[in-house]
């Protein structure tokens, strides 16, 4: 039988004070896992795990920059201490601080850009992945973008450290493999978030951006979480390695 069960597992979602972060948190506390909040700000965080909690799930918010590794591995060896496991990890929180031509990008864009989107990332699954080791495995799930695929006009280095997440997803997929650790990602479109507010609200942008949507429309963040959901559920037990693209066509 198909289970999306996750009863007692223990997840970390970073960027879960909004957006998918906040719709993936929600969803996988409503499967009954206990779902540990992460951002860079408390504030946000508390809010979504009250949230959470009214709606009868299990949810803490604890601070952590995704571009701090002493934070990264402080919120790991948190979880260890108060849970002794971890089941699931969403790599999520990710930056977009510059919207221009790579050519007039400076290298303080280009740092905290990596440093957020892709060594935050690789550094949270190193230490991630040794805690699931220790209690027979686990589910990873990293949030790329199409971007990642078809790098957007403006957006270059972003697209840079998503397409990155793609492939850094597949190198650790095969690398985890044997410790019962499934990598996979997800590729969201145009999601009504945070990021993407001023592409949605310009009216420009908008429309030439919904035109490369076949079902002409961009997302909400709910939309993301059902792909998660089977990622980190037992439905997908032999799937890693892989990018799930919910992007209403645009790639097709």
């Amino acid at each position: 039988m198909i289970n999306f069960s996750l009863k007692d597992r223990v997840a970390i979602i970073t960027g879960a004070s909004r957006g998918i972060g906040e719709a993936i948190a929600r969803t996988l506390a409503g499967r009954g896992a206990h779902c540990i909040l992460s951002s860079r700000k408390i504030e946000g965080l508390q809010a979504v795990a009250q949230r959470i909690a009214a709606d009868g799930g299990r949810a803490e918010a604890v601070a952590c920059h995704m571009g701090d590794l002493s934070q990264i591995t402080g919120l790991v060896d948190r979880v260890r201490k108060d849970h002794g496991r971890l089941d699931i990890l969403i790599n999520n929180a990710a930056v977009n601080p510059f919207f221009g031509d790579m050519l007039s990008a400076d290298e303080k864009v280009w740092d905290k850009t990596n440093e957020v989107n892709l060594k935050g990332p690789f550094f949270m699954i190193q230490h991630a992945a040794k805690l699931m080791a220790e209690t027979g495995g686990g589910a990873i799930v990293n949030v790329a973008s199409v971007n990642g695929f078809r790098p957007a006009p403006f957006q270059g280095i972003y697209s840079i450290t998503k397409a990155a997440i793609i492939s850094m997803t597949k190198a650790y997929a095969k690398e985890l493999a044997g410790f019962n650790i499934r990598v996979n990602a997800l590729a969201p479109g145009l999601t009504e978030t945070h990021f993407s507010r001023v592409l949605i609200e310009t009216k420009e942008i908008y429309d030439i951006a919904v035109k490369q949507i076949p079902m002409g429309r961009h997302a909400q963040p709910m939309e993301m979480a059902g792909a998660v959901l089977y990622l980190v559920s037992d439905a997908a037990s032999f799937t890693t390695g892989h990018c799930i693209v919910c992007d209403g066509g645009m790639l097709a």
